[in-house]
């Protein structure tokens, strides 16, 4: 009993040590993408090299600054962020010309539509309405709640009809597997270049991590523009 009494800072401290570690396992195991998506806004100055890839581009394509999005179409954080911060984006920064978006696929596993919505956008590319079908697979999802909305292949294949798009076509490329070796490409580009959860960004290589305000944007966007 004594040389626990003696020992207590000792195991106090011990104890501590293991409960962070199990916080830290858990932040970046089942639960990680919730930790990732509402972290901390960035990681410092260092600039991540990530590749645009071939990847849709919305706004000018030799905007001075380029933002490097991974996101997932389930994941109610990167609805949070189509809704509430793009449109700023849209109005100040994209629609003038000063910065482009590119949107790079990054399903999670347990997302059960993620990889399907991901599909379906890239296929609607192919007859020109990938951001039509990027902003009605989010809108669609709004329609239905909060959280983690699901949905089912006939859905997305509704949803493109809604669109006008060519039935047959469409059907073909999304029961296919023409785009699965490119969306498993932008979730491995991500990886290497440190995403853990959705949605990044990569503002000319800086990383933010989370549904961030418009605001966190804005500074590093700002920064880069030489605004400040």
């Amino acid at each position: 009993m004594n040389f626990f009494k003696n020992n207590f800072l000792a195991f106090s401290i011990l104890i501590a040590g293991v409960l962070v570690s199990w916080s830290v396992f858990y932040s970046n195991g089942s639960s990680k993408v919730g930790t990732a998506q509402i972290g901390m806004a960035g990681e410092g100055d260092i600039k991540v090299d990530v590749s645009e890839d071939d990847d849709p581009i919305l706004g000018n394509k030799n905007a001075e600054v380029t933002v490097i999005e991974f996101s997932d179409y389930q994941c109610p954080f990167c609805r949070s962020f189509w809704k509430d911060t793009l449109p700023l984006l849209k109005s100040e920064y994209i629609d003038t010309g000063k910065i482009k978006l590119v949107f790079r696929d990054y399903p999670l596993a347990f997302h059960a539509m993620a990889k399907s919505a991901a599909t379906a956008a890239n296929c609607a590319g192919k007859q020109g309405k990938y951001w039509e079908m990027h902003d009605k697979i989010f809108t669609e999802q709004e329609k239905l709640g909060q959280g983690t909305i699901q949905f089912d292949s006939d859905d997305l294949k509704k949803w493109a009809t809604d669109l006008n798009l060519k039935k047959n076509q469409f059907d073909q490329c999304f029961d296919g597997d023409e785009f699965n070796e490119e969306i498993a490409a932008d979730t491995a580009d991500g990886n290497k270049a440190g995403v853990s959860g959705t949605p990044s960004f990569f503002i000319n290589g800086k990383k933010i991590v989370g549904a961030q305000p418009f605001s966190v944007f804005k500074a590093t966007i700002d920064e880069e523009l030489g605004m400040k």
